[in-house]
């Protein structure tokens, strides 16, 4: 296999070594990721500035590459042939944080998994549930399973994975559900605050409201010390709401 590794974290980030370190049991892997920190990119892509690479070295002694770009970015380049030939695979992640409801839309790691449905490749994203300094071990292990199982079953064209695995020890992993995007809100989001000269500002924040047992969600899963996986397909269509806005006669001009 040719996977193509990448994340939001940047080049160096544990959880982006840990998941090299793990998928290279089964073929050749070319990680080319942001050269900083792109969390909460959510799907930029670079219009404005030139793209580059440069080359970094990897723990096995292997070139990996750093990017100035954005995770959906390091896809599109590692799709485009330049650098290792179009993988069979494109993995994000390990994300340092979960990637649950509604936080899919801001999240730069799971922007790159879908960059990689776009361009018709298998993908899934993959996050540990903790904000905290973790052990990336049981979720580069999963990533190695899951790599396995998509290269015998493969996934619907258009669409990807959104894997999150819950910040415990191996054996306190209760197993696996696939799950549904959950909703998840925010209180609070934009703070306003001033400066030591008086000058105001505002600070995006928020305290999450806690719906983690809506059952068949993917927070739900990890509160049950359980990996989610998510199946997300590209088409974001409300069919319900087509019906409704047809029922409105709509017609303009007139």
């Amino acid at each position: 296999m040719r996977i193509l590794i990448t994340n939001d974290d940047g080049i160096h980030a544990a959880g982006l070594l840990g998941l090299y370190s793990s998928l290279r049991q089964l073929g050749k892997v070319t990680a080319i990721a942001p050269e900083r920190p792109r969390s909460a990119c959510g799907h930029a892509i670079t219009l404005h500035k030139p793209l580059r690479l440069r080359a970094v070295q990897m723990p096995d002694g292997e070139t990996g590459y750093a990017s100035n770009g954005t995770p959906a970015d390091c896809v599109a380049l590692g799709v485009s042939d330049h650098v290792g030939g179009r993988p069979d695979l494109v993995v994000s992640g390990i994300n340092l944080g979960p990637n649950l409801g509604v936080d899919m839309t801001y999240s730069g790691t799971v922007a790159a998994a879908m960059e990689a449905a776009i361009c018709g490749i298998p993908s899934f994203a993959i996050s540990v549930a903790s904000y905290e300094k973790a052990d990336f071990g049981p979720a580069a292990d999963f990533a190695r399973y899951l790599a396995k199982e998509i290269a015998e079953h493969g996934l619907r064209r258009a669409s990807f994975l959104n894997v999150n695995v819950p910040a415990v020890s191996p054996a306190e992993i209760e197993g696996v559900s696939v799950t549904r995007q959950g909703r998840v809100r925010y209180s609070n989001r934009i703070e306003k605050r001033t400066d030591p000269r008086g000058g105001v500002y505002y600070w995006l924040t928020g305290e999450r409201v806690d719906q983690s047992r809506q059952p068949g969600g993917d927070a739900d899963a990890i509160a049950s010390k359980r990996v989610s996986v998510t199946p997300v397909r590209l088409d974001v269509t409300d069919e319900a709401l087509i019906e409704d806005l047809s029922d409105w006669g709509l017609d303009w001009p007139r």
